[in-house]
């Protein structure tokens, strides 16, 4: 029975010890969890590594197990953004011959050729060159400075192709790929300098505008283009995060497109002076169903400039779209209004104005906005617009043969300060938004851009055209200017008399 009662004893102990070492982890295990210092805790001091430590850091052991830095991948393109900025190329190119057909129907019927000439050969001079250079001279690494693109960076496209995606910023990529990239800017380049017939209309012979079209486009385009969009000269500013513009904020061309052609056309007023055969009442558009006709097709591609600047089928493409029609449709509202309250009667022309006005403005603020300053930027682009084109032009006396400066550069300006006080949080300086939401910082580089743009446009428009009226020649004889360019420049009227 004593053996039997030790033999109980233990085995008791045995257990015992057994279900200590259970609850206890090895001590090797523990090392390995990591353990977290409270904040408050005080700093540990390391021990020096021993003399020998560089030499085993080195060796291929330590090498194996040493993290490895995640290197970022280019994701796969997206084909539902893809289709859509190919919609999108198209939808702008569009608005090509729209603006063809919009400033043909207002010009008399002897020059109305010379007007789609004009606008046509710019789809096709500038395609060529941005592919040769353009584009390189836009979006290339900085040269001079920042002042502009190495032309050499992309030279015939070098580099840019259909199945690598676009990368904004180092490391931050675009789910489309780099050609479509390219062709959607092609777009803008082409349409910019087109918006600037308007304003040496009836006037300019043709040799003279080829000339001045291909060297505005390299010396004026793309540097601008530069520095808005690619980011330098301390005005495009962007997160090296995830490309969100932080600098001077232009979404889809205002100070790019409408404020650069728009200074351009008033250079190009001034240096080339008055129609000789303008009536006293000014000139009656000959055909003002093609003005309609090109105003629609302008407002239809116009969803392709401002949506497709979100670079895809975003939310942010869904609401450049609304505000877009938003602004456009109560701008074509106020301008008629305003004609109702002086005249009378509202006008077709002037409807279709004032829709053009709300377009311009909203462009850089389209995809920073939502409907409520949308609808205060198109209203108050009609009144700002509707001023300029209606009393500062006849009592400055300069001639605007189709109100380019009035419409695209006011309006072009007006949008650019309206996106510095509207924006939302989220883009902007320090991601603040704009004025509205207490950044008054925003609302300064905005004027700084405009300023830049501004400066730098007229300067080298004004250089280019004294160039061309020294060498060339700018304006056409007096006979050509009483025959119409149509029969001097392209030798064939644009109707036949029956």
């Amino acid at each position: 029975m004593l053996c039997l009662g030790k033999l109980k004893v233990r085995n008791t102990l045995f257990c015992v010890i057994y279900l200590i070492s259970l609850a206890a982890p090895p001590q090797a295990v523990q090392a390995q969890d990591p353990v977290e210092t409270p904040a408050t805790s005080t700093p540990v001091e390391v021990e020096s590594p021993p003399e020998n430590a560089a030499n085993v850091e080195s060796t291929p052991a330590a090498a194996e197990t040493a993290p490895a830095v995640a290197t970022p991948t280019p994701p796969a393109l997206n084909n539902g953004d893809q289709a859509w900025m190919l919609m999108s190329c198209s939808l702008v190119l569009f608005m090509t011959p729209g603006l063809a057909f919009f400033y043909g129907g207002l010009v008399r019927r002897k020059n109305v050729l010379s007007v789609l000439m004009q606008c046509f050969f710019c789809m096709c001079i500038v395609t060529v060159l941005w592919v040769v250079v353009g584009f390189s001279m836009a979006f290339g690494s900085d040269v001079a400075g920042g002042f502009v693109g190495n032309p050499m960076d992309y030279f015939m496209l070098k580099g840019i192709t259909t199945a690598e995606p676009w990368e904004p910023m180092p490391g931050v990529w675009w789910p489309i790929s780099e050609q479509i990239f390219m062709i959607f800017q092609a777009m803008f380049a082409i349409i910019t300098p087109g918006l600037i017939v308007g304003a040496f209309a009836e006037r300019m012979k043709f040799s003279a505008f080829v000339v001045f079209l291909a060297a505005w486009v390299l010396l004026v385009y793309c540097p601008v283009a530069h520095w808005v969009w690619y980011g330098s000269m301390g005005i495009g500013i962007f997160d090296p995060v995830d490309a969100i513009p932080i600098g001077a904020l232009d979404f889809a061309g205002g100070t790019v497109v409408h404020i650069n052609a728009g200074i351009a056309a008033l250079v190009c007023c001034f240096v080339l002076g008055k129609r000789a055969d303008v009536p006293p009442g000014g000139v009656a558009p000959h055909n003002l169903p093609f003005a309609v006709l090109g105003a629609g097709m302008l407002w239809f591609g116009w969803f392709g400039f401002n949506a497709g600047s979100a670079g895809g089928a975003t939310p942010q493409a869904v609401q450049a779209f609304v505000v877009t029609q938003v602004a456009a449709a109560v701008a074509g509202l106020v301008w008629s209004l305003i004609e109702w309250l002086k005249h009378g009667r509202p006008t077709m022309l002037g409807m279709i104005t004032g829709a053009v006005a709300g377009l311009v403005a909203i462009t850089p603020a389209a995809g920073f906005v939502e409907v409520g300053p949308a609808l205060i930027i198109g209203s108050v682009a009609s009144v700002i617009c509707y001023f300029f084109v209606a009393a500062v032009k006849p009592m400055v006396g300069y001639d605007d043969a189709l109100d380019v400066f009035g419409v695209h550069g006011i309006g072009g300006i007006w949008g650019a300060i309206a996106t510095g006080i509207f924006a939302l949080p989220g883009f902007g300086i320090g991601r603040l938004g704009g004025a509205a939401y207490g950044n008054m910082p925003q609302l300064m580089i905005q004027f700084k851009a405009i300023g830049f743009t501004v400066v730098y446009s007229v300067v080298v428009t004004f250089a280019i055209l004294m160039v061309i009226k020294v060498v060339i020649g700018l304006r056409t004889s007096d006979e050509g200017e009483r025959l119409g360019l149509d029969l001097t420049d392209h030798a064939i009227p644009a109707y036949n008399e029956v």
